[in-house]
Order: structure tokens, then C-alpha cells, then sequence
């Protein structure tokens, strides 16, 4: 699958987290730090976005806003209850200044 251009790295802020519809995939990309992270946008408990969830950046998750339910940005494997399921996750690149993923 070929790559999908997100945005420019300064289009988020450090800890913040935001929806991007592209290419027919709905997108929840992370910025914490300088490192972005990117996975579904959608709750696998219940289908409802996470990118509007608070970023957790110590424990590198991200907390859907609904029920609570955290998922490793890293994995997309839920962290807490009541979410069983992973959600699939993206490799993010960096091409210049843009922001690039690909389905794993």
C-alpha cells in the first residue's frame, strides 16, 4: 500500500492528538515530543474516536474519551478495560517536513 501524506509536522503540538481521514482510513495521529505515532481512530470497544482522548505520553497510550479504555501507541493492544481488542497501527515516516504512514 502506498504511503498516505497526513500533514506537516507542525500541524500538531507536542502531547497532541488529531483525526486525519485519508485514502479511505480514518487516523489517529499522536505527536509526543518530537515522535508521532499513528493508529485507527476508532475505539475497538466501541466506535468512537480517539483522537479526541487524552495522550498519555509517559506510558506512550492514548485514553478514548467514552469509556476509559487506553491503547499502546506502539502495538494498538488495549491497555485497560472494557476494550479487548487491538486496533491496527501505522509506521509513521518523516519525508522532509511532512507526515507520512503506511498500514502495517
Amino acid at each position: 500500500m502506498p504511503e498516505l501524506r497526513l500533514c506537516v509536522r507542525s500541524d500538531l503540538a507536542p502531547g497532541e492528538a488529531r483525526r486525519f481521514d485519508v485514502g479511505g482510513h480514518r487516523i489517529c495521529l499522536v505527536r509526543i515530543g518530537d515522535d508521532f505515532y499513528a493508529l485507527a481512530d476508532r475505539c475497538s470497544h466501541e466506535d468512537y474516536s480517539l483522537a479526541d482522548g487524552d495522550v498519555l505520553a509517559e506510558e506512550l497510550e492514548i485514553e478514548c474519551w467514552k469509556h476509559g479504555s487506553t491503547f499502546s501507541l506502539l502495538t494498538g493492544e488495549p491497555q485497560s478495560l472494557p476494550a479487548t481488542k487491538p486496533v491496527p497501527v501505522y509506521d509513521v515516516s518523516i519525508r522532509g517536513d511532512d507526515v507520512v504512514v503506511v498500514p502495517r
